[in-house]
């Protein structure tokens, strides 16, 4: 399912984002930038070291901020890393709302023009998907609706039951 917006698509799909042929993937990422268990695990092992590597040098990333790496060994050229937020540690939908803002910021000012985004701190961090879907497309939306360079988002959701949330979110906008 897509949306047009401007110049620019956003799209919600049942795929395995590491599989995604975009410029950027989004790990959703712990402060620490280790990568670990879900998203960020499949990143790691399918990507290889050098991301890990490339995340060690650059070692901290506060929740809501988004930071860039390398690709290693995936389709995708780039790693964006954005940090979610853990449900009930507060402020969440800000959190979450900067982190793909920023994760979209920051492929722009790398040029890049497709990214695919996992949904967000769904995962061990506990956080509503319904919410999780409300506020990334939202973010997203309004981002492409101003002046950028991304021509395409995809949400690359990895369960029939998040792709349906993600779907009906996007279909109310």
């Amino acid at each position: 399912m897509k949306l047009q917006i401007n110049q620019s698509e956003i799209e919600v799909r049942l795929d395995d984002i590491t599989e995604c042929d975009t410029d950027a993937i989004v790990n959703a990422a712990n402060s620490r930038l280790v990568l670990g268990a879900g998203v960020a695990g499949a990143i790691d092992s399918k990507g290889g070291p050098s991301i890990q590597e490339e995340c060690d040098a650059i070692g901290h990333c506060p929740v809501g901020g988004a930071v860039i790496t390398g690709g290693g060994r995936l389709r995708a050229r780039h790693v964006i890393h954005a940090v979610g937020p853990r449900q009930g540690e507060g402020d969440e939908e800000n959190k979450l709302k900067n982190a793909t803002l920023n994760s979209l910021k920051v492929a722009d000012e790398h040029n890049l023009k497709t990214l695919a985004f996992p949904a967000i701190s769904t995962g061990i961090f506990g956080y509503p998907m319904d919410a999780c879907a409300r506020i990334m497309l939202t973010a997203a939306r309004d981002y492409l609706s101003g002046k950028t360079g991304i021509r395409r988002v995809i949400f690359a959701l990895f369960s029939d039951s998040s792709l349906k949330v993600f779907e009906d979110q996007l279909k109310s906008m």
